[in-house]
């Protein structure tokens, strides 16, 4: 950054955004810079939609190498999605699952999980505790994360809201039930039904970066390029 840059800037704004900005500018813009005028001139036009946690360390256009305009993205806490409800409430998950669908009429959702997602291991604990503390007063992320409560039927509850084991299983549970959720939604049965949507669902291991696909016949996560994972993982030889 440059001094007179600097003393330009409000204060508060974060110095080390607006250097990761100036390597965006040096690096990746000024190599498509065309391509964000083609995108600013004729408007996005994503095949995909990834509904993905806020988690910071689970970024979807970095996992799937995604360039601009290739991934329409909504981040929510544990990714999930409300089922459809028709009502005067402020609904922003439902209103950019609406916009996708039926605006930019992307032809697939994936709906990506992650490993030690904070949002699922709060409900395995307030399962255990109903009188945990809460965040505040308004206690937004525990209304929020109660959509959780039918993957905790399913699977059972547990003594140890700790326990990986039992944390990863839950984690593959919430990821099933925002595809539930999705095809609560009438514009996503239809289109699903006449082959116009495609619904998928994947996991992202944060500590070893393996990527999971649910095979929905079987109810399985399967690893989705095992052979390229599996050479990542190799200490280089020289």
């Amino acid at each position: 950054m440059q001094p007179d840059d600097k003393a330009a800037l409000d204060s508060s704004f974060p110095p080390h955004l607006v250097e990761g900005y100036e390597v965006f500018l040096a690096g990746r813009f000024r190599a498509e810079q065309a391509r964000f005028r083609t995108l600013a001139i004729r408007g996005q036009k994503p095949t995909t939609m990834v509904i993905g946690c806020c988690d910071s360390r689970v970024a979807p256009e970095a996992i799937f190498d995604a360039g601009p305009g290739e991934l329409f993205v909504l981040r929510n806490v544990a990714a999930l999605v409300p089922p459809y409800e028709p009502d005067d409430h402020f609904h922003g998950a439902s209103a950019a699952l609406e916009y996708a669908i039926m605006a930019l009429e992307v032809h697939h959702i994936v709906v990506l999980g992650h490993g030690q997602c904070g949002g699922v291991r709060a409900f395995a604990e307030i399962s255990v505790n109903p009188d945990a503390p809460r965040l505040s007063h308004s206690d937004f992320i525990g209304d929020w994360i109660k959509m959780l409560a039918p993957a905790v039927e399913r699977l059972g509850r547990t003594p140890d809201p700790h326990d990986p084991a039992y944390l990863q299983k839950l984690e593959f549970e919430s990821i099933k039930q925002t595809l539930v959720h999705l095809r609560s939604f009438p514009m996503v049965q239809i289109l699903e039904r006449r082959g116009y949507l495609h619904l998928h669902a994947a996991y992202f291991s944060v500590m070893d970066g393996r990527l999971l696909a649910l095979h929905e016949a079987s109810g399985e996560f399967r690893p989705v390029a095992a052979k390229a994972h599996a050479a990542a993982l190799e200490e280089a030889r020289f």
